[in-house]
């Protein structure tokens, strides 16, 4: 009889970090995730769609769920993580030449090797407000003891971050946190989705700029491409800290919005600065 050829079953995630799912799948899930986050912080207070949001939250599989599909998108098959960049970044800035390791706090990590290239150079400590694995530390990055952290990192990743948190403020704070816990010329990765900056009624290129130098950092890399879907920026900490309003620079330019692109089909994303 002729051999009959088994069936080649998908790699699956918990595995090798394949996929099976397809790019838009795993887009369409984070998105509509991210989605459903802004409704859940507007719905405070309002039990009833409160719960009708949380009910739509679990259908699409909750956490887990979104947690595996940002994994999909770091898969070798889907052309790897952003950690190339900042690795590329890094080492153009000579950073792997140093006979010390540079202490990385990686915000948001869903894999526990990204850096597994770099062990020799590069010290990680993998964080996230739900770990899949006993390598990343289940922490969230705001709740961190700011005394005990101060100046303690060379490098702060935040990469597809900002865009999880759901109100403007909140980001804010994220990035005036990270100033704070950098050690002085320590640098800051982030990386967003574009239409974050250029599809945004309150954000552009110039205005992210100009309010991370309010905070203290100077940008030394910026990559994107238009039509692209992501954005990349490696900015560096500068020994200012956040400027005061009475200075012009918090004040009415950052701790509220202000719509800078018209149009309709914009999104509301933003980055505000407390007072």
């Amino acid at each position: 009889m002729p051999r009959t050829r088994r069936r080649k079953l998908p790699v699956t995630v918990s595995e090798k970090h394949g996929s099976s799912s397809t790019p838009r799948t795993s887009r369409g899930v984070i998105r509509k995730f991210h989605s459903l986050l802004k409704r859940q912080k507007t719905a405070e207070g309002d039990g009833d769609t409160l719960a009708t949001v949380n009910h739509e939250m679990e259908k699409l599989g909750g956490l887990e769920t979104y947690q595996r599909m940002s994994c999909i998108g770091q898969s070798s098959d889907r052309g790897g993580g952003s950690q190339k960049i900042l690795i590329r970044w890094l080492t153009q800035l000579g950073w792997d030449a140093d006979e010390k390791k540079h202490k990385l706090l990686e915000v948001g990590a869903v894999r526990p090797d990204n850096y597994r290239a770099c062990e020799s150079w590069i010290d990680v400590t993998a964080i996230d407000l739900h770990s899949r694995h006993p390598s990343i530390l289940e922490q969230d990055f705001l709740r961190m003891d700011q005394s005990r952290n101060r100046e303690a990192w060379d490098i702060i990743s935040l990469s597809l971050v900002l865009n999880f948190v759901s109100d403007g403020k909140e980001r804010g704070r994220m990035l005036v946190q990270a100033h704070t816990m950098l050690r002085h010329g320590g640098l800051c990765f982030i990386a967003l989705p574009l239409p974050c900056i250029n599809n945004s009624r309150y954000m552009t290129l110039e205005h992210m700029n100009r309010l991370m130098d309010a905070i203290g950092f100077s940008q030394l890399e910026e990559r994107w491409k238009p039509g692209g879907k992501m954005i990349y920026w490696l900015y560096q900490k500068r020994a200012a800290a956040i400027q005061q309003p009475e200075q012009g620079c918090v004040g009415e330019h950052f701790h509220r919005k202000k719509v800078l692109r018209q149009g309709g089909h914009r999104n509301n994303f933003c980055v505000l600065l407390m007072t």
